[in-house]
């Protein structure tokens, strides 16, 4: 079964403001395919995030729109299981901007990696990505949002392993997970029925 890890990267604090996407696509084994553009969002950066990511205008000056790529991402994102690292950051950057564009959204299913690492690796001192790419010894450079896509891909491998199931639907049941959904007119965000994870609510939104 295959699978597509994302990961957005905005010009400032609008979550319709993406300027980077990156795509992985990839089964339990092996890296697929990848897919990686820089956004033209339109608007003004804002000093810290460009601080963050490295993206500034200048750079995006010639990039196309989120509207000129949308045909090329919802195929990946409709046909596969989705996932992100933080994905209530990335899923909202999406649904925003498919508003902003008044594109309708598609039926789109998704987990959160932040979510399963707190299963899986329970004890750690908090679960950003770079957190568990070092825990998994990854070496990535974090905030590009191809390389992120590509952690949480890595992560998702690393816990259908160690989980010992060979696919979604037997991790989402072994670990009580919720899938989180989009779809036109709303969404439900990925969440898991577990008690214990309530004392980790609180993320950085700009580590997803």
């Amino acid at each position: 079964m295959n699978y597509v890890a994302i990961d957005f990267e905005t010009a400032n604090k609008e979550r319709f403001s993406p300027c980077a996407v990156g795509v992985v696509v990839f089964n339990k084994e092996e890296i697929l395919e990848e897919y990686y553009t820089l956004i033209n969002p339109n608007m003004e950066f804002d000093p810290y995030n460009s601080m963050i990511h490295g993206i500034t205008e200048a750079n995006v000056w010639e990039a196309p729109t989120f509207s000129e790529i949308w045909d090329e991402l919802s195929n990946y994102l409709t046909c596969h299981v989705s996932l992100a690292h933080n994905a209530s950051f990335d899923m909202s950057v999406l649904r925003h901007t498919l508003d902003h564009f008044d594109i309708i959204t598609p039926k789109i299913d998704y987990l959160c990696t932040l979510i399963i690492s707190k299963i899986v690796w329970p004890g750690l001192y908090n679960y950003k990505l770079n957190t568990i790419a070092e825990l998994k010894n990854i070496t990535f450079s974090h905030h590009n949002a191809l390389e992120d896509a590509r952690v949480a891909a890595r992560i998702f491998q690393h816990a259908l392993i160690e989980s010992d199931v060979d696919k979604a639907d037997e991790l989402i049941q072994m670990h009580k997970l919720i899938p989180g959904k989009l779809f036109d007119g709303g969404y439900i965000a990925a969440k898991s029925s577990r008690k214990s994870l309530r004392k980790y609510s609180r993320v950085n939104q700009l580590n997803g």
